[in-house]
């Protein structure tokens, strides 16, 4: 394994080598979570939707999530599910989407000890519905804040875009010391279906939930950056250091939304090749993003990656050389909740936050992938 700028001359006991250049950086002094109301396991999904078909019942049954939040159609008298058409799926969204997002955002509010008047920039991010005006105008007007708030819509991206979102809303926090800074993931799946017998919806149906995730930045002014203790044992507010991206542009197709004209919808594709086109390149940009803070693999104390599938989890952990508890989170957000899109890994960061075992100066990897194919990573340091 390659130890990046580190040369014998600087590192003869193999230790993790200090940051050289001191800038500015962004801090995560908050997070908060919210699911739709309703909870369902693969087999309740299953029986709901009377799926018989035996291929379609595995995907199901053989994917490692045990339940997930989502909002179903409803069922006719015959007891038949009632198809619900475009419009009143972008109904949804917009329903499920404002709903889950206040809660995720006064969630983290309260996790950071600000208040809704603090916010001073607000970034949302979806895929799974669009919007005009944007979520976050309405979320402005919903929950109260401040009209002069800066605001941005990330749409479209899917699940890599909360990674691309944190990358620009960390720069607008440097830019602007000692403001607060929110990026809120809002994905209400169940707006994002199209229920038929094929395969290809099967796996897509198998495996997305309803979830949205916030996290509040701090660039520490001048002042209190020369006076801010360093972080205690246990806590959260790690530094963000930078972030690599690569686009796997020979697999672009590997995941989409399409028009169906059948349906009258749009339907979501998953290339079953997408794990491994992921898994051969994740060495390459995690190679990169270390490479760049002068570190090894070996140096990561932890790791968050996005929850994606099985097969992903599986083929990031095989290609990286990870352990099941190097990714525990990962693996219990897909089993808790399934694949939440853009917020996936940010449910995993509050869970390693629970645990309290983060110590200052650990380091952190966090690693998403999505449509482009693209995967995205950051550098965090508590």
């Amino acid at each position: 394994m390659t130890a990046g700028t580190i040369t014998p001359e600087n590192d003869t006991t193999g230790a993790r080598a200090p940051q050289t250049k001191a800038t500015a950086a962004a801090r995560i002094v908050g997070v908060g979570t919210a699911s739709s109301e309703h909870r369902y396991s693969q087999q309740e999904l299953l029986d709901h939707f009377a799926i018989e078909d035996p291929k379609i019942r595995s995907v199901f049954l053989n994917s490692a999530i045990d339940r997930r939040y989502l909002t179903l159609p409803e069922l006719d008298a015959h007891g038949a599910v009632i198809e619900e058409s475009q419009g009143e799926l972008l109904d949804k969204h917009r329903r499920i989407a404002l709903d889950m997002g206040a809660r995720a955002v006064r969630a983290c509010l309260e996790d950071s000890g600000l208040d809704p008047a603090d916010i001073d920039y607000l970034c949302c991010v979806t895929t799974t519905g669009f919007l005009t005006p944007g979520l976050s105008a309405l979320l402005i007007r919903e929950m109260g804040l401040s009209p002069r708030t800066s605001r941005v819509d990330v749409v479209g991206m899917g699940c890599n875009a909360g990674l691309n979102a944190l990358n620009a809303v960390a720069g607008w926090s440097v830019a602007n010391p000692g403001k607060v800074a929110v990026a809120l993931c809002v994905e209400a799946c169940s707006a994002a279906y199209v229920i038929d017998s094929t395969l290809r919806t099967a796996v897509v149906n198998s495996l997305f939930g309803d979830g949205a995730a916030a996290v509040a930045l701090i660039t520490d002014t001048q002042d209190t950056a020369h006076s801010a203790p360093a972080s205690p044992a246990g806590s959260g507010s790690p530094r963000i250091l930078s972030f690599a991206s690569h686009l796997i542009t020979d697999a672009i197709d590997a995941m989409r939304f399409d028009w169906d004209d059948s349906q009258g919808k749009f339907s979501f594709f998953l290339d079953p090749q997408v794990p491994y086109v992921v898994g051969a390149n994740a060495e390459q940009i995690i190679g990169r993003l270390l490479d760049g803070a002068g570190l090894r693999r070996s140096d990561i104390d932890h790791w968050l990656v996005h929850s994606g599938g099985k097969k992903v989890i599986d083929a990031v952990r095989v290609n990286l050389g990870l352990t099941r508890h190097d990714v525990r989170h990962t693996i219990g957000v897909l089993r808790d909740y399934g694949n939440l899109s853009s917020g996936s890994f940010l449910f995993s960061y509050e869970r390693l936050l629970q645990e309290r075992v983060t110590r200052s100066g650990d380091y952190g990897v966090l690693m998403v992938m999505g449509p482009g194919s693209t995967i995205e990573t950051a550098l965090v340091q508590w």
